[in-house]
């Protein structure tokens, strides 16, 4: 039997940012209030990313420019992995880099070979300001890596280089979202 309530029952789905809007590339502000509304925001990223069909979702893809992510992300050997961060710090990546397929809620439809660490550590606060350590590997490890891009203004296609990073560019430009 489950105890507690699923992560973003209570949300609700908001509209996704997409390249191109500013909020994506700014850098987010740390959280300070640690009250309702920052509950609020954490179950809306949760619906919205379910609703998407992700597996992360930072608050600056819902065009919330704060230092917030959420997940519910399986590691290389199928452990779900589920929660969120506030104020995030990616404090280590290591083991070896690995270019694997990644995608973005922000670039619908586009994927394209992505080189990340197949381990990372992020430190940072939950939803009541309690400190916690987050470890991922392999899939995992490339998610939290991809959060805490976004959270600096970066997406996934600024870390695609040479020919694949020319495709997914004029990927984007044909996209009917860019427009």
């Amino acid at each position: 039997m489950r105890h507690g309530s699923i992560p973003g029952v209570h949300g609700r789905v908001r509209p996704l940012t997409l390249l191109g809007d500013s909020c994506l590339r700014e850098r987010c502000e740390d959280v300070t209030d640690f009250g309702p509304g920052l509950a609020t925001l954490v179950e809306d990223l949760f619906a919205t990313m379910y609703a998407a069909q992700g597996v992360g979702l930072a608050a600056n893809q819902v065009g919330v420019p704060l230092r917030v992510f959420v997940y519910d992300c399986p590691d290389d050997d199928d452990v779900r992995h589920l929660g969120h961060v506030v104020n995030p710090r990616l404090v280590a990546t290591d083991g070896i880099v690995l270019r694997g397929p990644e995608g973005c809620l922000s670039l619908p439809g586009l994927e394209a070979g992505t080189e990340r660490y197949d381990h990372a550590v992020v430190e940072g606060f939950t939803v009541t300001g309690e400190p916690v350590t987050v470890h991922g590997t392999g899939f995992f490890a490339r998610c939290l890596q991809h959060e805490c891009d976004h959270l600096a203004g970066r997406v996934y296609a600024d870390r695609v280089t040479g020919w694949r990073g020319r495709r997914l560019e004029r990927q984007i430009g044909r996209a009917a979202w860019s427009r």
